[in-house]
């Protein structure tokens, strides 16, 4: 088992500059990730709470939409393709898209569930409490059919598709099955970053991002040295039949598994963490465009690897750019 590959200052600029204009579809969950900031100078006398007088109140892209968000700081054009409600919240999710220069025509509205939000609440830098407005349902079947078409119309164009499942009920077994052999019939590279519910069902992509504690749920293993994870890596080969795994391991930083099961291990390049909200993202967005760059496995994980690094740097979800990325791998 050998650790990751280092790239030169070089190749690295060659892998972002490739990253201009290139068509990522990301398929998932759109959250709305709603920020109140304040402070707090007292208790409740109804409660033993504080009562956090708001100073700041902020919307940002979450969940599949903060995927879309790293591609086009980076440079690319994302293309969501995801839900909303017919409430406010949909409204302020699809004008924040817009205003950010987004092709929304994959947006699909659905009015049987709500937008999904969360909302944090934070006081002086310190997280008080965080609500979540959500329906977890499968969607309907003629949701599904709508998914399917508008796949469909924007996959010719792609050079990739990103699968972002965060079980809200969009990523169905069948949306998924169609979205990968759709994909792969076009010849696109396909990554997924998976959660528990469908973990299986994403069968032959190119690279599975999960990370240690998805595996251990999937699997109902301990992954706690590199043995135990190899050994986990094999059986993950075996039932979903992909080009690549890469597990991402927190503090531990990452494993990278290609099919004939060699290994490369990798420590975290955060050099502070202050808060690993978005890390995840920013690993599946950095790794995928530089596939489309040509990049190899291992530059691509290692590349992805620099970018989450310095995104848990920042307090709150930040995108990662080009300049960062550079400047954060070579300064």
């Amino acid at each position: 088992m050998e650790d990751m590959v280092r790239l030169e200052r070089g190749r690295v600029k060659q892998l972002l500059k490739s990253f201009e204009g290139k068509k990522v579809l990301v398929l998932g969950d759109l959250m709305l990730d709603r920020y109140l900031w304040g402070e707090v100078s007292r208790l409740s006398p109804e409660a033993p709470v504080p009562i956090v007088e708001i100073r700041d109140e902020y919307s940002r892209l979450g969940g599949a939409a903060n995927v879309g968000n790293n591609i086009l700081s980076l440079g690319a054009v994302p293309y969501l393709v995801g839900l909303v409600g017919a409430d406010n919240s949909g409204r302020e999710l699809v004008a924040i898209l817009k205003e950010s220069g987004f092709p929304s025509d994959g947006i699909i509205v659905d009015p049987s569930r709500p937008t999904t939000v969360k909302t944090r609440v934070i006081a002086h830098t310190q997280h008080v409490v965080r609500t979540d407005r959500e329906v977890r349902d499968p969607i309907s079947p003629e949701i599904e059919q709508r998914v399917k078409e508008t796949l469909d119309r924007l996959l010719p164009e792609m050079d990739a598709v990103i699968l972002e499942d965060y079980n809200k009920g969009l990523l169905t077994p069948s949306v998924i099955r169609y979205a990968i052999s759709r994909s792969k019939e076009a010849g696109k590279i396909v990554t997924v970053d998976p959660k528990f519910d469908n973990f299986f069902a994403f069968q032959g992509v190119t690279v599975f991002k999960p990370n240690r504690r998805e595996v251990e749920q999937a699997l109902g293993v301990r992954l706690q040295t590199r043995e135990e994870i190899a050994r986990a890596a094999q059986t993950l080969f075996q039932r979903l039949n992909c080009e690549c795994l890469l597990i991402t391991l927190g503090e531990q930083g990452m494993a990278l598994f290609n099919s004939r099961n060699e290994a490369r291990f990798v420590p975290t390049r955060a050099r502070k963490v202050h808060d690993v909200s978005g890390a995840g993202d920013t690993v599946i967005s950095t790794l995928t465009l530089a596939l489309t760059a040509g990049a190899s496995f291992e530059e691509a994980a290692s590349l992805a690897n620099h970018a989450a690094g310095i995104v848990c740097g920042e307090v709150g979800i930040v995108p990662i750019t080009p300049e960062a990325l550079l400047e954060g791998m070579f300064s």
